[in-house]
């Protein structure tokens, strides 16, 4: 078996099934069209105006912006993070809170990509500027060369991340220098994995029945044959020489497959499944999710620490 089962106490299960029942009135996600990504896209920056934003840089990398975050002394390593939000929504700014949050606990800068949004370019066009700013970060950063780097990557953001990973083969040496991945909930195969396909009305956040409609929607004008090519599908790539990875992905999200499967291929990996948990559930404000967290940032303090080492699967202690 390539994941470990959550453990979780009766209290946090119970807290989950409560909030599940308020996500089950809320609107799925659904990408029928361009329209709507970028309405949301709009009031998510309306909204962002009006937050309080944390001391931050923004700098180009060529044309790809990344923000970002310091912790008050030297770091001790780097995040490379990929947002998620469908590949049509998001940006760096809305994971400001997990990102610091990071900052704090690992004591790490975090590196966000801004990368462009499917709604005006190709897919592709996605994984380009993921793979500039990690060789950017990897090759051409003096300000982070003698760290060891750890990426990030929630959702579509956790697609990205396993691609550039892939892609990044390609220079053994910055590959090298990745110390781990930490991949909430990703989409590895845009043909849909069998989880997909048979996703029933009920799913929770997202829209199940939808989902295979919306990755070809993504992705027009090729076949599905097309689209399992690595490393737009990472799960059909060669994980040969992968950093050691984390991985978490709930029972109720219709992408439970996609990180399941992975897991399988992936030589070094330590994955999770939760418990009553749909897709995004680390933005939930219930204790499983708190824990979840608290356990990724020690996972990656540990990889800073032996850059170097294998990773060993651990089991964490449930919650009384």
């Amino acid at each position: 078996m390539a994941y470990q089962h959550w453990p979780a106490s009766e209290p946090e299960l119970a807290q989950m099934r409560r909030f599940n029942q308020t996500l089950a009135w809320m609107p799925r996600f659904k990408v029928r069209n361009r329209v709507t990504p970028r309405l949301i896209q709009a009031l998510l920056r309306t909204g962002q105006r009006f937050k309080k934003a944390p001391v931050v840089e923004r700098r180009l990398v060529g044309s790809v912006p990344v923000r970002i975050l310091r912790p008050a002394g030297t770091p001790k390593g780097v995040v490379l993070d990929i947002h998620g939000g469908g590949w049509v929504i998001g940006n760096a700014q809305m994971n400001d809170d997990l990102n610091l949050g990071m900052v704090r606990a690992c004591d790490v800068a975090v590196v966000s990509v801004d990368y462009r949004l499917a709604v005006n370019t190709p897919v592709e066009g996605l994984l380009e500027d993921c793979l500039a700013a990690a060789r950017w970060l990897l090759e051409d950063c003096p300000e982070f060369a003698d760290l060891p780097v750890v990426f990030v990557g929630e959702s579509a953001g956790g697609h990205l991340a396993a691609a550039t990973l892939l892609a990044l083969k390609q220079w053994p040496p910055l590959l090298k220098r990745v110390s781990g991945a930490v991949l909430y909930y990703g989409v590895y195969d845009l043909t849909g994995t069998p989880s997909v396909r048979t996703a029933g009305p009920q799913t929770l956040l997202l829209d199940g029945p939808g989902m295979v409609t919306a990755l070809r929607l993504l992705t027009p004008g090729i076949t599905d044959e097309e689209r399992r090519q690595p490393p737009l599908s990472p799960l059909y790539g060669d994980f040969a020489g992968m950093p050691p990875a984390l991985m978490f992905v709930g029972e109720l999200d219709p992408l439970k497959d996609d990180t399941l499967l992975i897991a399988e291929r992936w030589a070094n990996v330590e994955a999770h499944l939760l418990p009553e948990s749909a897709h995004g559930f680390i933005h939930f404000p219930v204790a499983m999710a708190d824990r979840v967290l608290v356990y990724s940032r020690g996972w990656i303090t540990a990889r800073l620490q032996h850059p170097g080492a294998l990773s060993q699967p651990s089991t964490p202690s449930g919650s009384g």
